[in-house]
């Protein structure tokens, strides 16, 4: 069982922490089980951001402790996200991180578990009272337009909601828990997130650790798309603070064909920030995720975004976002539908509102059409331009306003 893992899921964990035991004619002296528990469970792997000094971004000179108390020289780290050293080591060992210009000790470090960590501080994005919505209109316009270039679907809606298995939830919590401490602002630029308003934070998956989760859950993926799919990319884990807005848009068209959004945890929420998706119709749905909820979208296809902004006192809310597609084919949407994918959902009669106008994923949008399912935004809103989305976001900018409730365009 991994540190950090959570209560409701200790019976669960990873093939990779699984071993049976075999007889003692398998292994009389114990060195199978010996090197497996030394390969799996005391060895991890560890990862380094340098942020020092981010206005002459020098590198930092990293030294491994020994037994015997000495500084053995093991490399340099260069500066930023992209330049972040994993390296595969073991529990207990220490090191010391130094300046490489001056020699001042920076940081040190024993290792307790898999993770990663910075050495200094990334700036801050935020800009009091800066004015983005010229930026916001012009990339929501562009999003719009990108997403018809996409031609092959994979879904009726384009979306659905699922379940993390609890091994890769119970993993996934643990290096939360473990790192959260760890956490650093992510390195983000444009207006997709409000950064110039609230940080945004980030814990970076070390590269072994993402193939197993990434691997795992492309099982999923592939039985919701109906198709053999390969790894693209996993990003995460994100973790979004009060007053966080993310801008509706589409994904990167070659590699993001069939996705999940996973909430890993959340807390403070004085209302569900909900997943917005529109499907193949263009129609607004509002999904409520819950920590080990799942979100299936056709992430280059499906405009998605969460323009109300994250309301609570001290609310957070943290995500991992897996991609991939079909495998072996980079200009997947450029085909045609396979035979017997399902037709996208277009007609779906008519649609009124029964429950309350603050209601989400509870069928508070019925139609004609059950195939519509539970999630139907209660706003009743349909994307007809990119016009439309900037209106959207300026309409919610301030949460649920009277103006929201009582609106209700046609589907």
């Amino acid at each position: 069982m991994e540190r950090g893992t959570d209560r409701a899921v200790v019976h669960a964990m990873l093939p990779v922490y699984r071993r049976r035991a075999g007889s003692e004619d398998e292994d009389p002296s114990g060195a199978k089980l010996k090197a497996w528990v030394e390969s799996t469970c005391q060895m991890v792997e560890f990862g380094f951001i340098n942020y020092h000094k981010p206005e002459s971004k020098p590198q930092v000179a990293i030294f491994w402790i020994n037994q015997k108390g000495d500084k053995i020289p093991n490399g340099h780290i260069g500066w930023g996200e992209k330049r972040t050293n994993f390296m595969k080591t073991y529990l207990g060992h220490q090191f010391v991180f130094e300046d490489v210009q001056t020699g001042e000790v920076l940081l040190e470090h024993t290792i307790e578990f898999t993770g990663v960590r910075a050495i200094g501080e990334y700036r801050s994005s935020i800009e009091p009272g800066a004015d983005k919505s010229s930026e916001v209109h012009d990339g929501v316009a562009g999003m719009w337009n990108s997403h018809f270039s996409v031609r092959r679907t994979f879904t009726e809606l384009g979306f659905s909601k699922g379940r993390l298995p609890d091994d890769v939830f119970a993993s996934m919590g643990a290096f939360n828990y473990n790192n959260d401490k760890y956490k650093s602002l992510e390195e983000l630029t444009g207006v997709f997130l409000n950064t110039w308003e609230q940080d945004v934070k980030f814990i970076q998956i070390p590269w072994d650790l993402k193939v197993v989760w990434q691997t795992r859950i492309k099982e999923l993926v592939e039985a919701w798309a109906g198709c053999d799919l390969e790894n693209t990319d996993m990003y995460g884990l994100r973790r979004y603070d009060e007053g966080a807005r993310l801008l509706t848009h589409v994904d990167r068209i070659t590699t993001h064909a069939a996705s999940v959004i996973i909430n890993v945890a959340q807390g403070n929420l004085s209302q569900p920030w909900t997943v917005e998706v529109h499907d193949h119709a263009d129609r607004l749905h509002e999904v409520v995720m819950e920590p080990g909820d799942i979100v299936y979208y056709e992430s280059a296809k499906c405009l998605h975004g969460r323009n109300t902004p994250l309301t609570g006192n001290g609310a957070y809310y943290t995500n991992v976002f897996s991609h991939y597609r079909p495998t072996g084919d980079p200009e997947w949407y450029l085909r045609d539908n396979p035979d017997g994918t399902p037709d996208p959902l277009i007609d779906v009669g008519e649609c009124e509102l029964v429950g309350p106008p603050d209601a989400y994923s509870s069928g508070s949008v019925q139609c004609d059409d059950p195939r519509i399912g539970l999630h139907l935004s209660p706003s009743m809103f349909t994307a007809k331009s990119g016009e439309d989305l900037f209106h959207w976001w300026q309409r919610v900018g301030g949460g649920l306003s009277e103006e929201r409730e009582g609106h209700h365009s046609e589907l």
